[in-house]
């Protein structure tokens, strides 16, 4: 037993490690949220003063609103449209390598070569740039990954079931509605969730996207035009409160998505 034990020790440890490295300096970002100090690396006592300070700050309240707005409209609409072409796309009798390609194309591109893309498309179309371009932009973005979430569902799928609805009289609209979607219901939350935490820390698309002035600023941006003056306290709660909404959607969203075993 023992030597089993040492065996499996350095992994533990290169395990604990890499951890380590990953989540350390979120903690420190954390706990420095709550000092009381102005300044980053002196401790000074607990305190949530911070806190209160973003609720003051109408610059942050204004990035947090468009942020809500943008990713609500781009996570309802990339999550009906990756149903849909998730649907498209499984059904379809003869798979094509290279539709699937196209399709999640935005999954693997740079983001700063679709930002890039996506402006100099909008500048084609002679379109104003706003709140508007950051959600067309984000729902190109979303709807890849909320397609494979779902896809990833579909794998499992029964479609005799379907059949055999169609066979007893129903009609395809009822069949995807008492059928279909009842099945696929988890994954098109868990894709919603998905498509909602990217939108609301997605920076490069948005920043590319939104045009001049204050009106179309979101939190990403609002926290990067924050940190070119220095890292304070307020920027740590900022930081923590985007994270901790994002930690949480990812997670209920990894917990609906788990596999189960169709009915």
């Amino acid at each position: 037993m023992s030597a089993a034990l040492s065996s499996k020790l350095p992994g533990r440890i290169v395990l604990v490690l890499v951890f380590g490295f990953l989540y350390l300096p979120i903690a420190v970002l954390v706990l420095l949220s709550f000092n009381d100090s102005g300044l980053p690396t002196s401790w000074s006592g607990f305190s949530t003063r911070w806190y209160g300070a973003l609720l003051a700050n109408t610059y942050i309240l204004r990035a947090a609103w468009n942020t809500l707005i943008v990713a609500v409209f781009a996570t309802v609409i990339s999550t009906v449209l990756g149903t849909l072409l998730a649907l498209g796309m499984e059904t379809r009798r003869r798979k094509s390598n290279g539709l699937e390609a196209l399709a999640f194309a935005p999954m693997v591109i740079p983001d700063i070569v679709l930002a890039v893309a996506l402006l100099t498309f909008f500048s084609r179309l002679g379109l104003t740039m706003g709140l508007h371009t950051i959600i067309i932009s984000h729902v190109i973005f979303d709807l890849a990954f909320v397609c494979s979430v779902v896809r990833a569902r579909l794998k499992h799928f029964d479609f005799s079931i379907v059949e055999a609805s169609r066979d007893l009289g129903a009609s395809g609209w009822t069949t995807f509605w008492r059928v279909t979607f009842p099945v696929l219901l988890p994954s098109i939350v868990a894709g919603a969730l998905l498509a909602f935490t990217l939108s609301v820390d997605e920076f490069i698309i948005a920043f590319f996207t939104a045009g001049a002035g204050r009106s179309s600023i979101t939190l990403p941006m609002q926290i990067y035009s924050m940190i070119r003056f220095g890292i304070t306290p307020e920027v740590n709660a900022l930081a923590t409160i985007v994270m901790g909404v994002s930690a949480t959607a990812l997670l209920i969203s990894q917990w609906l998505n788990r596999e189960r075993q169709v009915p």
